[in-house]
């Protein structure tokens, strides 16, 4: 799967709005709240997506939280599929499937697990995460072997959770670049979007007030124009993406949030005239 398509499919950041890992971790936010007390996700949350070419359905995604337990470590282990459905997918099945283990107490990885099935493609690969190292992690690829990368490395899955409790809020100004670095497909891999302030939509789920990003994607590959991926994310306590929609070379695709269930605060984006 493509960059572009997997951020899609994740329903999550296409570039996500993240302020770049220039201090290392210190346990507590610019409040002096400590990451564990900011309660935005938990275990039992899961989100449904539905991917759309006009009114043509073609995929479908998910996120979930779950507890778990490794190495005697308790973790957050979090599951992002995606799949292609109907004449999608009897031109070009995809079932393909990220997971990430997330230290609740730091919100970094400690494992990452990349499955993809794209037509006749397969790939299956595994991550390890050790952040204990002063200013660097070292990480441990079942591809590439062992190598040493940035401090507070996110993998891409694990990246989107940091930003949703730490990055997107209120404290953001309108133009503002923000960028996070993610370790993606055995390299590092920058994550920058730029947020352009709060937007109401029109939902399957109605009218919701959103805070709207655009990536800084790559120019000539997939995309004509800087901004041809809009990311919307739900302005409530939760902060879940809404609304992915991008212009392709072969078309416009929209990426919609149509269920969730087990958000740890009340879903109140609901915009009201």
């Amino acid at each position: 799967m493509t960059r572009y398509t997997l951020i899609l499919i994740l329903a999550l950041m296409a570039g996500l709005p993240f302020l770049s890992f220039a201090s290392s971790y210190n346990g507590t936010t610019k409040s002096g709240e400590t990451y564990f007390q900011q309660r935005v996700y938990g275990p039992g949350e899961e989100l449904r997506y539905s991917l759309n070419y006009g009114f043509i359905k073609g995929g479908e995604a998910s996120l979930m939280v779950k507890d778990t337990t490794l190495h005697g470590e308790k973790l957050h282990h979090v599951i992002a599929r995606g799949k292609t459905v109907g004449l999608a997918d009897a031109i070009y099945k995809v079932r393909d499937r990220y997971e990430s283990f997330i230290d609740p107490q730091t919100d970094l990885p400690v494992k990452s697990v990349r499955s993809i099935r794209e037509g006749s493609y397969r790939y299956y690969n595994e991550v390890s995460y050790e952040h204990q190292h002063l200013d660097s992690a070292k990480i441990e690829s079942k591809k590439s072997g062992e190598k040493w990368v940035p401090e507070n490395i996110q993998d891409i899955l694990s990246a989107f959770y940091y930003a949703r409790k730490h990055k997107f809020n209120e404290d953001l100004k309108e133009g503002e670049l923000i960028e996070i670095m993610t370790y993606f497909s055995d390299e590092l891999f920058p994550l920058r979007i730029r947020y352009k302030g709060v937007e109401v939509i029109d939902t399957p789920l109605g009218d919701l007030e959103c805070y709207k990003f655009v990536p800084v994607t790559e120019v000539g590959r997939a995309f004509k124009n800087e901004d041809d991926m809009q990311v919307w994310i739900s302005r409530d306590k939760n902060r879940v993406p809404v609304r992915i929609r991008f212009q392709l070379r072969v078309g416009a695709f929209t990426c919609n949030l149509e269920q969730f269930r087990g958000l740890h605060n009340p879903f109140s984006s609901f915009h009201v005239d």
